[in-house]
């Protein structure tokens, strides 16, 4: 008995068609924003009201929180919301980052807490949560409904001017690749 093989044959016109289509698919919603944690001015010292600053963003699994501060004088702890309360870093500490340009990326949909362990910064304002979202529109506020039952109207849409849009298709490019080359061993 004889395996007979498949063989498709492709022109470069059908393979250039079939790799944009499934890196298409790929790059859909894919999505995240670089956000200067306090602003382009403030940034991330003893001066800055990082609760409001956190405030004016919808945070989603992918975009990257970046730290710009004086290494020595200040660092970042991400926590847990028992130490985000008391400031006390004894324990409860989740990652520690102390560069003075940390880039942290939001990796899952949850809340995340954020101080600053310098001796006295936690407990003088440097700290804040956010609630990070699965992909989704950032900067876009969501439209509440008012006590009696009609839409309320929604805050001021915000345009950050301290995030830049990133995409990562690079990677997705190369799965893609990968992908098509595979097809045309198996089926060639």
């Amino acid at each position: 008995m004889e395996v007979q093989k498949i063989v498709f044959k492709y022109n470069s016109f059908q393979i250039i068609v079939i790799i944009l289509m499934i890196n298409i698919l790929f790059l859909k919603g894919i999505k995240s924003e670089d956000y200067i944690v306090g602003g382009d001015q403030d940034q991330w010292n003893s001066q800055g009201d990082f609760g409001s600053w956190s405030q004016q963003y919808n945070f989603s699994v992918g975009d990257v929180l970046v730290f710009k501060y004086n290494k020595g004088q200040h660092n970042v702890y991400e926590v847990t919301h028992t130490t985000y309360q008391t400031c006390e870093a004894s324990s409860g500490v989740l990652a520690k980052y102390e560069s003075g340009n940390d880039q942290i990326t939001l990796t899952e949909a949850k809340k995340y807490w954020f101080i600053c362990n310098a001796v006295g910064h936690c407990l003088g304002g440097m700290r804040f949560t956010i609630d990070v979202k699965e992909l989704a529109n950032n900067n876009t506020t969501n439209t509440s409904t008012s006590s009696f039952g009609t839409p309320a109207t929604p805050p001021t849409l915000l345009e950050p001017n301290n995030s830049c849009i990133r995409i990562f298709g690079l990677e997705l490019w190369h799965i893609g690749i990968y992908i098509v080359v595979l097809f045309g061993l198996f089926f060639t």
